[in-house]
């Protein structure tokens, strides 16, 4: 069985153990997250579309950890105006370990 669920603007598809990075959830570490905007879910019963959400499906899972993803680096400049700019950035992202769909 596995689901197809949005969150942070993005989709993932999981499956029962998975462990997806997702967006930042600020909650603390081992807190129970119920993500209810299951947009699909293929299982014994087949396949189960939403219009956009499937109504009364969840994915249920466990924060593992906070983690933050690796450095991007920019640079601007201007072409003879000895104008420079360099910026750096990391995102922070949510170790989701997944132990539950739940669906109609």
């Amino acid at each position: 069985m596995y689901a197809i669920v949005k969150t942070g603007g993005k989709q993932y598809k999981v499956a029962v153990g998975d462990v997806i990075l997702i967006e930042k959830i600020d909650k603390p570490v081992g807190e129970k997250v119920e993500l209810d905007q299951v947009l699909m879910v293929y299982g014994e019963n087949g396949i189960q579309v939403g219009q956009p959400v499937i109504a009364n499906a969840k994915v249920v899972g466990e924060i593992m950890d906070q983690v933050r993803g690796e450095k991007i680096r920019g640079f601007v400049y201007k072409r003879r105006k000895k104008y420079r700019k360099a910026w750096g950035h990391r995102q922070d992202y949510t170790q989701f370990k997944v132990q539950e769909i739940k669906a109609n």
